[in-house]
């Protein structure tokens, strides 16, 4: 953490960009921790509490359509080469797609705000070639919403801005636990049609 911390209290704004841009991108970086030392900076008259907002749901959307562009273009491909060493197929995909098609809406402006699920959840939406019109939209919210409550968070905790990185960890687990749950229901399902067959 104190590698994040060095960066954003050094950099300010780009530092914010640069780790929430790739948290959207697949990369595990939590903004949790991030946005609300932006609010401890913002509370210290050391950066702009909108600007910060701001600059962390652009990010947010940059990592999102660079996410989702993979998803979208080498999805398909990543899926049925890699995918069996993790217990997935092309029928997996079959059905993510489905599912995004008919709640991509919700699963894109819901998952944003949940920790372990926001990473990654760019993928299957391209993966399911959700319109990106209403994929950019309710990123744009989905994420506005997170890091305005983080952000403000920080700014109201001050100096204890760690206490609420460590009381939202917790929904880390949560939203792991989601995740599981899905990949779990998914080759129970494929299970069962293949012993019905």
């Amino acid at each position: 953490m104190s590698h994040l911390t060095a960066l954003v209290i050094h950099h300010g704004l780009l530092g914010i960009f640069l780790l929430m841009a790739l948290e959207s991108c697949c990369i595990p970086i939590p903004s949790e921790v991030v946005m609300p030392l932006a609010g401890f900076l913002a509370s210290r008259h050391l950066i702009g509490f909108w600007p910060a907002v701001i600059v962390a749901t652009v990010a947010n959307l940059v990592g999102s359509l660079i996410a989702y562009a993979i998803g979208s273009y080498a999805g398909r491909a990543f899926v049925l080469r890699y995918g069996r060493y993790v217990g997935l197929s092309a029928r997996h995909l079959d059905r993510a797609e489905r599912w995004f098609g008919r709640f991509g809406e919700a699963t894109v402006f819901f998952g944003r705000m949940i920790p372990a699920v926001r990473t990654f959840v760019s993928l299957p939406a391209g993966f399911a070639r959700m319109s990106l019109a209403r994929f950019i939209v309710f990123s744009l919210f989905g994420s506005l919403v997170w890091n305005l409550a983080l952000v403000y968070g920080g700014y109201q905790l001050n100096r204890n801005w760690q206490i609420l990185a460590d009381h939202v960890k917790p929904f880390t687990y949560v939203g792991a636990a989601i995740l599981v749950a899905a990949v779990a229901w998914f080759w129970l399902r494929r299970r069962s049609r293949q012993d019905a067959e």
